[in-house]
C-alpha cells in the first residue's frame, strides 16, 4: 500500500501465522526494510507489483535485526544484484548466539549476506536523508531508521502500537530496551511504523503510545 510518496507498507495481517511488517522507500535508491520469511517473499513481490513496484528495482535491504521473521528472506535475494545491510554487533550475534533462536524454531540458519554495516549516524539513499539509530534491547545489535522529511520512524520490533519488543530471547535486555525507547521518543515523528503490528499516524497519537507504553511496561523492565 503507497502511504505517501515514495513510502510504500506492507503490514503483515495474518493473525494465523507470524511475519514481519515490511516497508518500501522508492526513489533514484530503492530499499526494502525487513523482508520476513523467505516462505512469504512471493506474496511480498505480489502484493508490491500490485503497487507498481518491481522486485527487481530494489537496490538495497536493511535489516533491523536478524531475528527469523525479519532476516529469513533474504534467501530469495541471494541471485540478485541487490545490496544488504545491517548492523555488524547484529551480524556478531546472529553468528553466535543469534543462530539459537533459528534452532528453537526448528529452523536452519539461512544463507544470507551482509554487503556493508550501518551504525548510528547519517545517511543517504540516493536523494533521501535518514538516521539510523543504535536501539539494542531486543536484540543486541537491532536498528532503527528516522526519515526527517517524512518525519517517519521504522522501529522494527523495539516499539509496536500499545507494545513493546520481547527481551526473553538470546541477548535481550531490557534496560537496553527502555533506554532505545526514551532514545525514539525524542524524534519528531508523525508516521511510526513498527517492525508488527498497526502502523501510527500522527504526531499526538505517536507521543501518546510512547507514554502508555512508560505506564504500562516500564515498571516490568
Amino acid at each position: 500500500m503507497r502511504l505517501e510518496k515514495d513510502l510504500y507498507v506492507y503490514v503483515w495481517k495474518n493473525a494465523y501465522e507470524n511475519n514481519c511488517n515490511t516497508y518500501v522507500i522508492a526513489g533514484a535508491v530503492t530499499v526494502l526494510i525487513d523482508p520476513g520469511h523467505s516462505r512469504f517473499v512471493q506474496q511480498l513481490f505480489s502484493q508490491m507489483e500490485e503497487d507498481g513496484l518491481s522486485p527487481d528495482a530494489i537496490d538495497l535491504i536493511v535489516s533491523t535485526h536478524s531475528h527469523p521473521d525479519h532476516l529469513e528472506g533474504l534467501t530469495e535475494f541471494l541471485d540478485k544484484p541487490t545490496k544488504m545491510a545491517m548492523s555488524e554487533d547484529e551480524e556478531r550475534y546472529l553468528l553466535e548466539t543469534g543462530k539459537l533462536l533459528f534452532e528453537m524454531m526448528g529452523r536452519p540458519l539461512p544463507a544470507f549476506r551482509i554487503d556493508f554495516y550501518l551504525k548510528q549516524g547519517k545517511l543517504h539513499f540516493g536523494d533521501k536523508g535518514f538516521d539510523i539509530l543504535q536501539t539494542p534491547g531486543h536484540s543486541p545489535g537491532s536498528l532503527s531508521i528516522y526519515w526527517p522529511e517524512k518525519k517517519a520512524l521504522f522501529t522494527g520490533d523495539v516499539v509496536f502500537y500499545g507494545g513493546i519488543g520481547r527481551t526473553d530471547f538470546p541477548q535481550g535486555n531490557s534496560k537496553e530496551l527502555m533506554a532505545s525507547i526514551e532514545r525514539l521518543s525524542q524524534c519528531e515523528t508523525e508516521i511510526l511504523l513498527p517492525g508488527h503490528g498497526e502502523i501510527i499516524l500522527g504526531r499526538k497519537a505517536v507521543a501518546e503510545n510512547f507514554e502508555a507504553i512508560r505506564q504500562s511496561f516500564y515498571p516490568y523492565l
